[in-house]
Formats: C-alpha cells, sequence, structure tokens
C-alpha cells in the first residue's frame, strides 16, 4: 500500500529523508484569511508535523469566494476562521498537530504566540502587522515567508536572519505602496492561489533541505505579468530590525488595548484589559431585548444594534462594524457594555 506522502516522497528534492524533516517541523501562520487557509491546507497535506493558525475575526460571506476552507454553515454560525481551519485541517490530515487560536496579534504577545516554531508565515491583510511579525522573525532568527495579494496581483518574499539577506523592513523603499485593499479593489480567487502556493513551496524547500532564495516575486493573474528580483544586496547594515543593533521599532510601538480602525474595512475593533472583560453569557443575557439578529457560541456573540453588527470575541474584543469613528463605536460599546 502506498504511504500518505509517497507521490511526494518521489520528488527528489524532497524525498524520504526531506519527508521526515517535514514531519518533525512547526509552522507559525499569521492569519487564516484567504493566504492562510490556502497556505495551511498545502502544508498540512504535505505532512508538515505542527501548524498553528492564529487569526482574530470570524467567517463571512465576502470570505467564501477565495477563502477555501469555509463553507455557508461556517457563516450562520459565525464561527472564528482559526476554529473552522483547526476543524477542517484535522479532519483533511489526522497526521499533523494543528492548532486553532483566536486573537489579536499584537507587540504583547507575538513572541510567545511563534516560540517553538520553526517557520513564521505571513498571511495577514495589513503592513502594520506584518512588520510587527517582521520583528518578531528578526528578534527570535525565525525565516520568515511574506505574501499579499490583492486584485489578481500577488507579491511573496522570504528571508532569513541566520542567511544574512534583507528583512522587510529594509525593503520598505523597495515595496510597492499598499494604496489597495480587497475591500477597496476586490480580489480573485486565482491570485490567492498562486501567491499562496508560492509560500507554501518555499516553506517546504526550507523545512526539507534548509534552502532559501531572497527573492522578491510577483505575479499578475489577469494581465500574465511576473518579476522576480534578487534583493540579496539590499540588506542595510543599519536596520533597526535586522542589524547588529538592532531595537526592533515594531515590538514597542502601541498597545493591544487601544482602539483601531481595521484596514479598508468600516469596522473598528475596541479592545478591553483582562480585568475589565465581560463574559461572554453575561452579555448575551444583558443585550438580549436591546439587540437582534443575536447569534452566539463559545467565541463570540454577534448581534445588530442600531443599525450596526456587533461581535465580542472572548478574548475581550468587539468590532463595531459599519464605522470608521472611533468615537461613535466607543459609544456603542459604553451602550451595551456600560
Amino acid at each position: 500500500m502506498s504511504s500518505k506522502y509517497s507521490r511526494q516522497e518521489l520528488f527528489m528534492p524532497i524525498g524520504k529523508n526531506g519527508q521526515e524533516r517535514l514531519g518533525k517541523s512547526a509552522v507559525f501562520i499569521l492569519g487564516a484569511g484567504a493566504l492562510g487557509s490556502s497556505g495551511a491546507e498545502m502544508l498540512v497535506r504535505a505532512g508538515v508535523g505542527k501548524v498553528t493558525i492564529v487569526d482574530r475575526d470570524y467567517v463571512e460571506w465576502s470570505n467564501l469566494h477565495r477563502q477555501q476552507l469555509y463553507t455557508e454553515q461556517d457563516v450562520a454560525e459565525r464561527l472564528p476562521k482559526a476554529i473552522c481551519a483547526e476543524r477542517r485541517l484535522t479532519a483533511i490530515n489526522s497526521d499533523v498537530r494543528i492548532c486553532g487560536i483566536v486573537t489579536d496579534v499584537t507587540a504583547e504577545n507575538i513572541q510567545s504566540l511563534i516560540a517553538g516554531h520553526d517557520v513564521l508565515l505571513d498571511a495577514t491583510d495589513n503592513m502594520e502587522t506584518r512588520l510587527l511579525a517582521n520583528d518578531a522573525a528578526c528578534k527570535m532568527g525565525l525565516p520568515f515567508f511574506m505574501g499579499a495579494c490583492v486584485g489578481s496581483y500577488g507579491l511573496t518574499f522570504p528571508f532569513g536572519v541566520q542567511t544574512q539577506q534583507p528583512c522587510l523592513h529594509c525593503l520598505l523603499e523597495t515595496l510597492p505602496a499598499q494604496t489597495m485593499t480587497c475591500d477597496t479593489a476586490g480580489i480573485i480567487s486565482p491570485a490567492v492561489v498562486t501567491t499562496a502556493a508560492r509560500q507554501a513551496a518555499g516553506v517546504l524547500k526550507y523545512l526539507a533541505t534548509g534552502e532559501m532564495e531572497p527573492k522578491l516575486e510577483s505575479a499578475d493573474m489577469w494581465t500574465g505579468e511576473r518579476s522576480s528580483i534578487d534583493v540579496s544586496g539590499l540588506k542595510k547594515s543599519d536596520c533597526p530590525s535586522c542589524s547588529e543593533h538592532a531595537s526592533y521599532p515594531f515590538l514597542t510601538l502601541g498597545s493591544s488595548i487601544r482602539p483601531a480602525v481595521l484596514c479598508g474595512r468600516d469596522t473598528v475593533q475596541l479592545s478591553w484589559p483582562r480585568n475589565k472583560r465581560l463574559e461572554l453569557p453575561l452579555f448575551v443575557q444583558s443585550v438580549r431585548k436591546v439587540v437582534s439578529n443575536l447569534v452566539h457560541n463559545p467565541y463570540l456573540v454577534a448581534c445588530e444594534y442600531h443599525g450596526h453588527r456587533i461581535v465580542l470575541f472572548h478574548d475581550g474584543r468587539m468590532l463595531v462594524h459599519g464605522t470608521k469613528s472611533i468615537t461613535t463605536a466607543e459609544k456603542i460599546a459604553s451602550e451595551l457594555v456600560g
């Protein structure tokens, strides 16, 4: 009988030895949206030993055309992406240890989250979090596989501190400006899958062979335009993120309890400190008479209030949809939470 990975082992650059190394490896995936769900499925099917996938959001209707792990039932149940991803990935390959974590990755928790992993795969949707992950990877010596896509365009870049390659911070002036988001320019599934495939291939190559090429690669699936740039000579000796005297600026910025307008969305995220968090069952009871379309599960409570969709997560975060005004979001939260 053929083993589960027999065809992959026939691929000579991996072979049986490379497959064994994959089985002993741990990958941390930051984001369970389009890139994260697609990349995670490839790595899990390939037999990576452990995959941790972290995301702060839940499944919505607008996700389904490109985020391939999720279903309409997940939307109906308002389930967090990380939980859905863990369930589906475990069903795909029970050999792999899957850990789905519902939380907002911040400067305060990222190092503890990625500790014990061999690779950090970036599947975020905003540059702020991406640069935070870059700093954490630099500080902890983890290879970092960046990916981004919008419209029909995708961009990837891998780097490893140990190989003296430039980090993402080194390349900020080289990267195209991030002026579009999926919420403003849309996105097509082929752009996601090809970008995730390049990321996953890079991760598999590194884990199986230890090899990594510092290339900034992009592709437009609609126009057919492609580019590959060797950026090995662009490392900055004074980079604050990866130089000998790095200060890791993005690890020291901000606080997880400040309000934030989510990138490209009419949504404000609010967070409460641990000692002021409201338990989900208590919140359900307190708002039941003043809200509509109330849905709750062990991970979150979702409802409608005065034309806004409200979602409260178990980790103390609240999303207020339908506004970019922090003042408006805080007023709504005060009326509901007190």
